[in-house]
């Protein structure tokens, strides 16, 4: 049983086997000398995350949260800050004080995750152009991290655009204009633009890859990291252009958890060491 001085975080998600949270937030404790923070990976559906917030104790000090609970837990929440809510999507859970006046506090850094990793491949160049694959959580928080990078006015190729409401909602929000236009279009609309954000889960950008023709003049951030590098990113780099892995994102959104659940600076170095090491095997 767990002693009364550890702490506790964890990453939930279904499934969530395949998480690298662990492996960045435990190289991160360990960096910081943390040794009464544990840090572990929880199979969470949906219908049984309102239980399992519930229960939180004493112990714990945050959540990271992955698909589908990034919008599922926003009405379990007693405060969300202002970029997840207009983003609505909330990856991590802050539990703030105790008791009675425990607050659960809903943060957004995926935002933070893709800006970071888009500002390392385009190197000081400035965003003109962007296009957005995908119509999820995660596509809502690249258009919030592309109006930081200075584009307000996105292309966002879906497969269906019926069910792009709630990103267009989201874009709404951010005060954002996006134009909206069919994921048929991909291989022509991605080549000639400054950023392409690829949002699609593991292998769906797999067609786009195999479709794509002439020299890409922007930098491509596919989120996805499995297999490593995907079909997207090796296409994107032997036509000539520069990508930036998924991975990046992980681990620059991990260390702003970090950060926000520690109250101590992330040590980078040590979570990308660790990850490095964890993808290499």
């Amino acid at each position: 049983m767990d002693g009364p001085a550890v702490r506790r975080a964890a990453v939930l998600g279904h499934p969530i086997a395949h998480s690298l949270s662990p492996t960045l937030h435990r190289a991160a404790y360990a960096a910081l000398g943390l040794d009464d923070w544990r840090y572990d990976a929880v199979d969470v559906t949906e219908d049984a995350l309102p239980a399992f917030v519930a229960g939180l104790g004493e112990q714990w000090t945050g959540l990271s949260l992955t698909m589908p609970l990034k919008q599922t837990v926003l009405p379990l929440l007693d405060h969300v800050e202002p970029l997840a809510q207009v983003v609505g999507a909330v990856n991590t859970v802050l539990v703030q004080g105790a008791g009675a006046a425990r607050t659960l506090v809903g943060a957004n850094t995926d935002v933070h995750g893709l800006v970071v990793a888009l500002r390392e491949g385009l190197a000081g160049r400035p965003v003109g152009t962007a296009v957005v694959l995908g119509a999820g959580a995660t596509a809502s928080s690249t258009l919030a991290a592309l109006a930081e990078l200075g584009c307000t006015a996105p292309l966002v190729l879906v497969r269906s655009l019926a069910r792009s409401g709630a990103l267009m909602r989201s874009a709404h929000r951010m005060g954002v204009e996006p134009v909206f236009r069919s994921l048929e279009d991909a291989p022509r609309a991605v080549v000639a633009a400054d950023v392409v954000v690829s949002t699609l889960p593991p292998h769906a950008a797999d067609d786009l890859a195999a479709a794509l023709d002439g020299r890409p003049t922007g930098v491509l951030l596919d989120v996805a990291y499995d297999p490593r590098p995907t079909a997207l990113h090796a296409r994107w780099t032997e036509l000539g252009g520069t990508a930036v892995g998924g991975e990046r994102m992980l681990v620059h959104q991990a260390a702003e958890q970090v950060r926000l659940m520690t109250g101590r600076p992330a040590p980078l170095a040590a979570m990308d060491a660790a990850l490095e090491a964890c993808l290499a095997d």
